[in-house]
């Protein structure tokens, strides 16, 4: 079971793991081990989440997900595949949290008198700048 916050508890059946070669450095074959950790989470098929979630989550990761609504996650961190295990499971969890989060709504602010003012003499002096770069009248001797 992996516990989310707001409510949201999914349990272990829906979460698929896999394992792979980690990258950094060799060694010899038989001290290779397969201790990355390939975590896969399919938002669409969940039972667990509300339709109303389910889209507010496929919203906000719609750039992390593959074409069958899954969310993948890897952890290669450690050298242990349990520790990597218990990382990419933390990594879903803060992942989904995150998107699960309702966002403050923004409240709109009037820039101050005094950054108007620091605007306008910004554009002035630019102004002037631009204006000396003009022809310079020849002087009549």
């Amino acid at each position: 079971m992996l516990d989310i916050g707001f409510g949201v508890v999914i349990p272990q059946d829906e979460l698929q793991f896999s394992t792979a070669r980690a990258s950094g450095p060799g060694g010899q074959h038989v001290n290779t081990t397969d201790s990355k950790v390939l975590l896969r989470f399919n938002i669409s098929e969940s039972r667990q989440l509300s339709p109303a979630r389910k889209a507010q989550l496929l919203e906000a990761l719609a750039h992390r997900l593959d074409s069958e609504g899954a969310v993948l996650i890897t952890a290669q961190e450690s050298r242990s595949q349990h520790v990597n295990k218990e990382l990419a499971l933390a990594k879903l969890a803060a992942l989904l949290r995150k998107a699960l989060t309702p966002r403050a709504p923004r409240r709109p602010t009037r820039p101050t008198l005094a950054s108007k003012e620091r605007r306008l003499a910004g554009k002035k002096l630019t102004a002037a700048r631009k204006q000396a770069r003009g022809r310079v009248p020849k002087a009549d001797d």
